[in-house]
């Protein structure tokens, strides 16, 4: 297998992407808005997701054989790194977010019960005297910066990925080094994050190209 021309085959197709998705953003003249449609940010998000588990996985498949070497411990950067506000710096995170088994966040118990009071001498159901109250309108834009940042992690990322890969490598030295890590390899069991059966989306093709090109590497490297 060519591992190298695969990557930079995926790679290409995904600066295409990335590209498309600036433009859409309004990211392309530099500054770009600072709230934008909650429509947006979901069209948007459909795209970078898929396209971020891509990128983890030619990341993965550049690894290959990279062994990390302890190095001397490095000054830290001056400033705080801002998490979602701000022009604080990013990085690309290089591991998948770990499926959450059990109760899901934001899921339904069933029907909530509207207090009710019985008046005597009326005939007829319970009287509803207190009704809810209507929720406020939800606001149509939101922070355009943390999707921005995120946006400019990937691109960097995408730009450099043997850069990646020593980071990489150094990411699963660290987590080996710890007594009991949760877990020691970047890619989670089973669908990547942002996969869809059905394709939508060139994205689509891309991830699920980059996800078999994964599979196949652990195979070998297990075989």
């Amino acid at each position: 297998m060519d591992w190298n021309r695969a990557i930079a085959r995926n790679t290409t197709a995904l600066e295409a992407i990335v590209a498309a998705l600036i433009v859409l953003m309004g990211f392309a003249s530099g500054a770009g808005p600072a709230r934008i449609s909650r429509d947006l940010h979901a069209r948007a998000l459909r795209v970078l997701r898929p396209a971020e588990s891509a990128l983890r996985r030619l990341i993965v498949i550049a690894a290959r054989g990279l062994v990390a070497k302890p190095s001397a411990k490095r000054l830290k950067l001056q400033g705080p790194i801002l998490a979602g506000q701000g022009e604080g710096r990013a990085q690309f995170r290089l591991f998948d977010q770990r499926k959450r088994f059990g109760v899901q966040a934001g899921a339904s118990f069933g029907r909530r019960l509207e207090p009710r009071i019985h008046v005597f001498g009326l005939s007829g159901p319970l009287v509803p005297l207190l009704q809810p109250v209507p929720p406020a309108a939800a606001d149509t834009e939101v922070n355009a910066m943390p999707l921005r940042r995120r946006l400019a992690a990937f691109a960097s990322a995408l730009s450099d990925i043997p850069r990646q890969a020593n980071r990489l490598a150094r990411w699963r030295m660290k987590r080996r080094q710890l007594g009991r890590p949760t877990f020691t390899e970047p890619l989670r069991p089973g669908r990547p994050p942002g996969y869809r059966r059905n394709p939508a989306h060139a994205v689509d093709h891309v991830l699920a190209e980059c996800h078999g090109l994964a599979h196949d590497l652990r195979l070998a490297d297990t075989s």
